[in-house]
């Protein structure tokens, strides 16, 4: 850990010096937290007194107790970073060949075009209009 400046080396304390902004720099009025650990991360099958909340009668609570009670968000620690984007990637490397490997496969057109009697001339609109694949073409 390292020293404050205005700590005494031989001592490790500061000096009161009666300004609170020096004397008490967390500014809880002096309370000595607790180390700073999720009560998620203590053992569950420990003999606590309080089993649910796994803390003993006496224990001091730290000052940040919402955040590191065992009722807060949980850390998600099962993957690192790492370990996410490989995943992420292996998953949109197998879609995107699963993607690929069914447009290779899939048909574009029907195996046989449907063909009309005399190509519907009449019905699409006239001789001008663009003509449907008659019987004779097919």
């Amino acid at each position: 850990m390292a020293q404050d400046a205005t700590e005494d080396p031989n001592t490790g304390f500061r000096p009161v010096t009666g300004d609170p902004e020096i004397d008490d720099p967390d500014m809880n009025g002096g309370y000595i937290n607790p180390p700073r650990q999720p009560r998620q991360f203590r053992d569950p099958y420990g003999d606590w007194w309080d089993k649910q909340e796994r803390r003993n009668f006496g224990e001091p609570v730290h000052e940040d107790n919402d955040i590191l009670g065992i009722f807060s968000l949980e850390e998600y620690t099962h993957f690192t970073p790492a370990q996410g984007l490989v995943m992420l990637g292996c998953f949109i490397a197998t879609v995107g060949g699963l993607c690929g490997i069914v447009s290779i496969f899939y048909p574009d057109k029907p195996s046989v075009p449907r063909t009309f009697p005399g190509g519907l001339d009449r019905e699409l609109g006239g001789s001008r209009a663009p003509l449907a694949p008659s019987d004779e073409e097919a």
